[in-house]
């Protein structure tokens, strides 16, 4: 996929978002605003899009989302119990109905044998509706593909978390 193919993405995120009087607030590290950026480049998207979070370093994950130093500690920025942190806290710190995090290693350097380049892991979360889903991918290319395709991965989640019920552990 491609920036065009998110482009659609976003557009029936937007479709599904406004069906049902919903807002989405993003929460980003690897893809530093490309989520947000693609769902803003729709035409009206304020009605459905409250805010997004860029927090590139802990220290951002910490201070604007509310995570916890010792999660990061013990698991490291890239990890689902992080990224389902941030998605919770896009929710504490928004008036989204749902939140979406990414975290990951985009490349080309930065990857380590457990964590490899390209590992990225995803959350979503709906106010009011248990625990965030988490999902990890490892993807492949260069830097620019792995944070392309993580906004699809993303647009895709939030998609299914706006017009699904709860009870997934993925999206």
């Amino acid at each position: 996929m491609n920036r065009i193919d998110n482009e659609v993405l976003a557009v029936e995120l937007g479709h599904a978002l406004l069906a049902r009087g919903l807002r989405v607030a993003t929460a980003e590290s690897c893809t530093g605003g490309l989520l947000a950026g693609a769902i803003t480049s729709v035409a009206g998207s304020s009605d459905w899009f409250d805010r997004g979070f860029v927090t590139y370093s802990n220290d951002a994950k910490t201070e604007l989302l509310g995570v916890p130093r010792a999660l990061l500690e013990t698991h490291g920025a890239v990890s689902e119990p992080v990224a389902a942190s941030m998605a919770a806290g896009a929710l504490a710190h928004s008036r989204a109905d749902l939140g979406v995090a990414v975290t990951g290693i985009a490349g080309p350097g930065g990857g380590t044998p457990g964590k490899p380049v390209g590992m990225v892991c995803f959350a979503w979360a709906r106010r009011g509706d248990g625990p965030p889903s988490v999902h990890t991918e490892r993807l492949a290319g260069d830097r620019a593909a792995v944070r392309e395709a993580s906004v699809r991965i993303a647009l895709e989640g939030l998609i299914d978390a706006g017009t699904a019920l709860s009870g997934r552990n993925s999206p």
